[in-house]
């Protein structure tokens, strides 16, 4: 099966290079096509010169919705294994390989991994505690998501009415549907991916922990100052 890896890019033209490369390197370990999506969002720098001279396959979503965004990747996809993944974002070398591996078995309708932060500090490591009752509680992980594009179909993608935590819903979504087919979802803890601390840089390590009542309206969903804050105005 041939795979499909969708990534928004806006202003990333730092970030993309080594998101490219690292998925490079993980496609060494398998013997799957690997398609790379560059979905670019109004970007101002040189975002989609650098996706073209990556070989990306290069898409536009003008939308502030993350959920169209990595839906208009999807339905630009080619492949039967859907993978989506942040630009500022590295994965592990056999994070495919574990992707393939898993979906070959026929009993994982998908799923989540790991999610290490680049830099850790004590603000840091405390916001990650704080959330990970929650995903405990729903067992599932986010990040970067793997799953075939059938079983994205018969979900109906992202949800395009939540603007933040699409990908919490998308994962819950996923997992529930999974149940009706008798899949489960799966998390790979072996696997993992590096995220950019670039938010926690400009707005503080401790910026979550001391905005709670923020952190709640970014889970519920909906379009606001805040998502544009965090977000889609970056």
């Amino acid at each position: 099966m041939s795979i499909s890896i969708i990534i928004p890019v806006r202003n990333e033209e730092k970030s993309l290079p080594k998101c490219i490369n690292s998925i490079k390197i993980a496609s060494s370990y398998i013997d799957n096509e690997v398609e790379i999506i560059a979905v670019i969002n109004r970007c101002t720098d040189n975002s989609e010169e650098v996706a073209k001279n990556l070989n990306c396959k290069i898409v536009h979503c003008l939308e502030k919705n993350l959920s169209k965004i990595r839906n208009e990747g999807i339905k630009n996809a080619t492949s039967d294994i859907i993978i989506t993944v942040d630009a500022d974002s590295i994965i592990s070398k056999k994070l495919l390989l574990k992707v393939v591996t898993s979906l070959n078995t026929n009993k994982y309708i998908g799923g989540g991994v790991s999610i290490l932060p680049e830099r850790w500090s004590l603000g840091i490591l405390c916001t990650l505690l704080t959330l990970i009752p929650f995903f405990l509680f729903w067992r599932i992980s986010a990040g970067l998501f793997f799953t075939k594009k059938e079983y994205i179909k018969a979900i109906g993608g992202f949800n395009e009415n939540m603007y933040s935590a699409e990908d919490i819903d998308f994962a819950k979504r996923l997992k529930k549907f999974g149940q009706t087919r008798n899949l489960k979802y799966k998390n790979l803890f072996s696997a993992y991916i590096i995220t950019s601390c670039r938010k926690f840089d400009k707005f503080g390590d401790w910026y979550a922990l001391k905005n709670p009542k923020l952190m709640l309206k970014l889970l519920k969903g909906k379009k606001s100052k805040e998502a544009d804050k965090i977000w889609y105005d970056f």
